[in-house]
């Protein structure tokens, strides 16, 4: 039988949710606020929000007033995004590794939901089908970790209580890869995970950008759109066409 891939089962239970519970909706919504502006997109854009999580980007953007599909492939996250669907919102679980059946003037890709494969080839596939899944001068927003500030700035270990969990983290980068391993008890018993990311810093970002034929417009360092600076900026950001 075919190994899960670790998300599949990670994001897909109850304890993803209450650990990253604190998430910045602020920080999210800056960054949607200032990109959609920055770009000037039109209330007639069709947004795909990729991998959308339990929707909340999605919910905000809609609220904006885009019309806005967010896929998934958590079951469970869509199932409870479809709570807030309404005609212009519209949630459905789908695998970024598979193409696409509708076209969109517009994919978001946020919150490093990106590199999570060991073969470059499937991470290149997940490109190839957002590429193909734009209409004719289609923007692709691109949310990534700044890797060199990651790895300059590592917190080895690390102790979490949320709620009446207690989490115990322990973050490396090896072979490639930046790691998060999370143990911890609940519901009776002791549960493990590891999050695994790509160490892609800018240039084999662009690399992979530059393979699959999108044409790099802006490169922004944070949400509130400031240039990328390889040292000292949280996030790397792409806008492609």
């Amino acid at each position: 039988m075919k190994k899960k891939d670790w998300f599949t089962d990670w994001f897909n239970t109850p304890y993803y949710h209450t650990l990253y519970k604190h998430r910045n909706d602020i920080d999210a919504q800056l960054f949607m606020k200032n990109i959609t502006a920055f770009l000037s997109l039109p209330k007639t854009t069709h947004i795909l929000d990729l991998p959308c999580g339990k929707g909340r980007h999605s919910v905000f953007l809609n609220s904006l007033g885009y019309k806005v599909t967010g896929g998934d492939l958590a079951e469970n996250s869509i199932k409870f995004a479809q709570q807030f669907e309404n005609e212009s919102l519209q949630f459905r679980v789908h695998d970024m590794r598979k193409p696409f059946n509708n076209k969109y003037d517009a994919v978001f890709n946020l919150f490093t939901s990106f590199g999570y494969f060991e073969d470059d080839n499937e991470d290149l596939l997940i490109l190839e089908n957002i590429k193909k899944g734009l209409k004719e001068n289609g923007l692709f927003v691109f949310d990534f970790l700044n890797a060199i500030k990651v790895k300059n700035t590592l917190v080895k270990e690390e102790v979490k209580k949320v709620e009446d969990i207690t989490f115990y983290i322990k973050r490396e980068i090896k072979d490639g890869f930046i790691l998060k391993n999370i143990s911890f008890f609940a519901d009776g018993k002791n549960h493990s995970y590891t999050e695994r990311v790509k160490f892609l810093d800018i240039s084999k970002m662009k690399d992979y950008f530059n393979k699959v034929g999108f044409t790099i417009t802006e490169i922004f360092g944070d949400y509130k759109l400031n240039k990328f600076d390889s040292e000292n900026s949280d996030r790397l950001i792409f806008v492609a066409k």
